[in-house]
């Protein structure tokens, strides 16, 4: 049974560890394997499609698959930064299937994060059969991170990396992981320095798998939550230098819940101090402006503390809070 306890990074000495954490950073990619390369069956999976790719999954999605894979394997063994999301349910599944039990996953606890989104998380990994550790982290407690300025999302991910290491020292695994994708790069991501920064490796993105690909793998791979919408931590609803704080991520979370409870789907509340601006899909817009809908969420979001609740015409979209930094190409 793995040992959850806090760890202390400077009681570990496994050499070995270090080197391959220090390596990431000059690691070539591996050649991307022909699709005919490996058949179905050779890679566990079931019926075979024309060009020996297995069922339901297109031949560019089934070469990337073998692709991850043989990233994973030339790692020998990792770490994955877990959040429950489909991105990271996704590689810790396959790095489990490749590595087994030498690919471990690891999920931090939150204020930035609904309690709730975590259990879901940790169920989906009893759910696979795959090891799971716990953690905290403490970003709250960085003033940096608190500021929100437009690199809050580097001072998160550097403490949850700073967390990882010796984590992955105590366990003696070569290699933190974590799920970013190439989607992501048409996006502000700051964490992605932070990555660097700590030797963390992207096999997703290294694979060049998009969200398409991601999702079509995981429901083929029987992941849960190969649908679930995209989420992201509470403080991303709050622009850019007000300050993040408990109470503010507690309104937008209790926002969040009430949309979901009533049934939107992909959706965020963006928190702009006393106004509330609700994104949803442009397909749900029709529903949250019905009267009577709209009256409920309304004098709903006012007890929770808003004065103001408004919808964002554009709809639903990653990274919206950019939009007033960083101007589009």
């Amino acid at each position: 049974m793995l040992d959850t306890r806090p760890v202390n990074s400077s009681s570990f000495e496994d050499s070995t560890t270090n080197q391959g954490l220090e390596s990431a950073k000059h690691e070539e990619p591996l050649s991307q394997p022909s699709c005919s390369m490996v058949g179905a069956r050779e890679v566990g999976l079931g019926g075979e499609g024309p060009c020996g790719c297995p069922d339901g999954l297109d031949a560019e999605t089934h070469a990337k698959y073998l692709h991850l894979q043989a990233i994973l394997r030339s790692m020998e063994s990792v770490l994955v930064a877990y959040s429950g999301g489909v991105d990271s349910a996704l590689l810790l599944k396959v790095a489990h299937d490749v590595l087994g039990e030498r690919a471990i996953g690891a999920i931090a606890s939150s204020p930035a994060y609904a309690d709730e989104e975590t259990s879901g998380a940790i169920a989906v990994a009893e759910q696979l059969g795959i090891p799971l550790i716990t953690l905290e982290t403490h970003e709250l407690e960085d003033e940096r991170y608190v500021a929100n300025d437009v690199n809050r999302c580097y001072f998160c991910k550097t403490e949850l990396f700073s967390k990882l290491v010796p984590l992955a020292k105590q366990h003696h695994l070569l290699y933190i992981v974590y799920g970013v994708n190439k989607d992501d790069d048409g996006d502000f991501r700051p964490g992605q320095r932070a990555a660097r920064e700590f030797s963390v490796r992207g096999p997703l993105k290294e694979a060049g798998m998009g969200k398409r690909e991601i999702r079509a793998l995981a429901h083929h791979l029987g992941v849960p939550v190969w649908d679930k919408p995209a989420m992201a931590c509470f403080s991303s609803r709050i622009p850019y230098g007000s300050r993040v704080d408990i109470a503010s991520l507690r309104m937008i979370y209790e926002a969040e819940k009430l949309l979901h409870d009533l049934g939107f789907h992909q959706l965020r509340v963006r928190h702009h101090d006393k106004i509330a601006r609700i994104e949803v899909e442009r397909s749900e817009m029709p529903r949250l402006i019905e009267q009577e809908m709209s009256r409920l969420i309304t004098d709903s979001l006012r007890k929770i503390g808003y004065t103001y609740v408004t919808i964002d015409l554009l709809g639903y979209r990653t990274g919206s809070m950019n939009e007033g930094f960083f101007k589009k190409k």
